[in-house]
């Protein structure tokens, strides 16, 4: 049975609390890498990128559905050994919509359906504050970003962000990551962004980044 560690948790009425929630998975524990031998990753957001969004969130198993072919692409991505890691703002926690175990059992379930397709998702950063709440780690900010290339040697100059929003975006840009925004194509994105319409395309995308950099594994 494969197992997760669940560090510290904050809650909806404790600021004072580790400011993020993570799990990461033991096959590829963390580690601190020197700064030539950091490899780059693929970020990506949860909600419209990996799952479909609901209007009243998603609170429960239940509620998560797949986006097509992102179980196809996430094992395509497993298979170029590429490090995946979701980072997503999870304010129905701190809104005190979902329990912040609650959303440990949706992210557990979710990594196990995701690893019998054939994929992995390295680890996960959740911001669990509500806007209100004025948080540092809360998306535009990088903060989890940074913790994630601390925590687990990445390398974000050469990393891309996959996100649904212009939080996602913003987030990317102050990370020194390259944006990657899912749209439907109607409206203009900037210079900087690399539009796609799914996870799917970013298969292709990331071989392309990924021959042009010469990724090393740490």
């Amino acid at each position: 049975m494969r197992r997760f560690t669940y560090p510290a948790t904050t809650t909806a009425s404790s600021r004072t609390a580790t400011p993020y929630w993570s799990t990461r998975s033991p096959s590829r524990p963390g580690r601190r890498c020197l700064p030539d031998t950091a490899v780059p990753a693929v970020f990506l957001d949860r909600d419209g990128v990996i799952n479909r969004r609901r209007p009243d969130h998603v609170k429960r198993w239940e509620e998560f559905e797949f986006l097509p072919g992102v179980l196809e692409a996430l094992a395509a991505l497993r298979s170029m050994d590429t490090r995946v890691i979701v980072i997503t703002n999870q304010g129905v926690v701190g809104r005190g919509l979902l329990a912040a175990d609650g959303l440990r059992r949706i992210h557990t379930r979710m990594l196990h359906a995701i690893r019998a397709a054939g994929g992995h998702v390295e680890a996960i950063y959740a911001c669990l504050h509500a806007p209100a709440q004025g948080c540092p780690c809360r998306k535009p900010a990088p903060t989890l970003f940074y913790r994630a290339s601390g925590d687990l040697g990445i390398r974000l100059s050469d990393s891309i962000m996959v996100g649904d929003s212009p939080t996602d975006v913003e987030a990317a840009r102050a990370a020194g990551c390259r944006p990657v925004l899912i749209s439907d194509g109607r409206d203009a994105v900037a210079p900087d962004v690399v539009p796609i319409k799914g996870l799917p395309e970013v298969v292709t995308l990331w071989r392309d980044l990924s021959s042009a950099v010469g990724a090393v594994p740490c």
